[in-house]
């Protein structure tokens, strides 16, 4: 029997799992309205139209992060290159690093893995990279080298190497869990009508954890710590997103209670789709989907637990008895950078006044002195709130007042601070600020502490630009 002839005869029926174990039946013609679990969760009901009911009202409607991407200087196409493939301004390559220093965070720091790195291209002609290729059932870049003997292709995850590395790494059952961590450049060669922003591209980066692990007790272990530490940087990010897992049906009888645990930490129900055997390598995975502000969905994080590809690909340990048995693999990502970017901009736009996450957003202050009397005061403030890791430039243009806060409110500058001779007078600041909408007097060390709590325990890089305003060049013409 071939592939494509088994998982057509695989069957799926679904459920919605509550945090306290309750299971609600779902299929075509169930009305959701109906279904108590549904209420006052907005992300699960949206995905639930477009997953069970077909219902994908984002059809033919570009997401407005297109526009903003490019408004905001962070992101633009790059019309020499391939479609899905994008340019980097430096503000756009904050917000990318940022989150890659939070996913090093999770994979090096919380979870001590190994940072590996392994090659772009790959020889087809190779038996466990085709199959492996072929089961994931991807759309491949195809390379052709100067001999023409070789087909060669880039590699749309990082399995293609870890696991080839993995095959000749000598390993005991007192090694396990091994874990290994790599930022994986990757491609895959979507349809150009399927190409749309940052959601859905032909290159991007993915920072993948996979374990290896003994049994599948310790494979969950890995599971569950992987689980909660995603959630976390999907709720500092401040995303609406839904919980989706995809699970055979023997594995689900058996391990419920793992799922359940699982959503009491998210404090979310998820819609759970039950196979009735493999379709893939995995036993059991999860996806955390992201909707978008035009109720568009796409897969952000995700854990994969792995019951085939140790033995396809050799990966094995010497157990107890000291013979050799194959891995369980916890397969895992983050999450592609670009996707995340997206994900954070429409989250934004969802909202009546848009606004990045403080510890994201590029910019988080800006100085704006009424007159030319106040620059150098102001540009004392401008570094002193710099040397405390708060990101901060000074409007220094020979503009009024009125255009300094237009441009400010255009970029989405959470806090603006205007300085007139009585603040420099009564040593305090007039803030506004841009998430609430309130403007108030406040002192410099109030400030400080304000924006320090809210970002405290995430990431800092400086600032990407010139302190000065005066001194930036515009990468985008509006």
């Amino acid at each position: 029997m071939g592939r494509e002839e088994k998982i057509s005869g695989i069957q799926s029926k679904f459920c919605i799992l509550s945090p306290n174990g309750d299971e609600f039946g779902i299929d075509e013609k169930s009305n959701l309205k109906e279904i108590p679990i549904i209420k006052n969760n907005v992300a699960l009901e949206k995905l639930l139209n477009i997953e069970i009911l077909q219902k994908d009202a984002s059809l033919g409607k570009e997401p407005p992060s297109v526009k903003a991407m490019r408004a905001l200087e962070l992101v633009d196409y790059e019309s020499a290159s391939d479609p899905g493939h994008f340019r980097f301004y430096p503000k756009g390559m904050l917000i990318y690093n940022l989150l890659r220093d939070w996913a090093e965070e999770i994979a090096i720091k919380r979870f001590n893995a190994m940072e590996i790195g392994t090659p772009l291209i790959y020889d087809w002609s190779q038996p466990d990279i085709k199959a492996q290729g072929e089961s994931f059932h991807e759309r491949h870049y195809r390379v052709q080298g100067p001999t023409k003997k070789k087909e060669l292709i880039l590699r749309f995850a990082g399995d293609f190497g870890l696991f080839r590395m993995m095959k000749n790494v000598n390993m005991s059952y007192k090694h396990l869990p091994v874990r290994i961590y790599e930022f994986s450049n990757s491609f895959r060669y979507e349809r150009s009508g399927e190409l749309v922003g940052l959601r859905r591209l032909r290159a991007f980066s993915m920072p993948d954890i996979h374990c290896f692990c003994r049994d599948l007790d310790q494979g969950w272990n890995e599971y569950k710590s992987l689980y909660e530490n995603y959630a976390d940087l999907a709720d500092e990010t401040k995303i609406e997103y839904a919980i989706v897992f995809r699970i055979v049906e023997d594995f689900y009888e058996k391990y419920k209670e793992n799922i359940i645990k699982l959503l009491k930490y998210s404090r979310k129900p998820a819609l759970i789709e039950i196979l009735s055997e493999m379709k893939h390598y995995w036993a059991v995975k999860h996806e955390f989907q992201f909707i978008d502000s035009v109720n568009g969905n796409c897969q952000l994080s995700t854990v994969q637990l792995d019951i085939e590809d140790a033995e396809r690909y050799g990966i094995t340990f010497v157990n107890e008895q000291g013979k050799n048995q194959g891995c369980i693999i916890c397969h895992s990502s983050v999450g592609s950078i670009e996707r995340w970017i997206f994900s954070i901009l429409e989250e934004a736009l969802k909202k009546e006044v848009p606004i990045l996450p403080l510890w994201l957003s590029p910019i988080q202050v800006r100085i704006l002195p009424i007159t030319e009397r106040q620059v150098e005061y102001s540009l004392k403030i401008t570094d002193k709130l710099n040397k405390e890791k708060i990101r901060t430039e000074l409007d220094d243009r020979n503009e009024t007042l009125n255009k300094k806060i237009r441009d400010a409110e255009k970029n989405w500058i959470p806090y603006v601070i205007i300085i007139g001779d009585k603040e420099i007078q009564n040593q305090k600041i007039s803030a506004r600020i841009r998430k609430d909408g309130k403007q108030k007097q406040m002192k410099l060390d109030e400030l400080i502490k304000e924006v320090l709590d809210e970002t405290n325990n995430m990431p800092f890089r400086p600032l990407p630009v010139s302190m000065k305003l005066s001194a930036q060049p515009i990468f985008v013409n509006r």
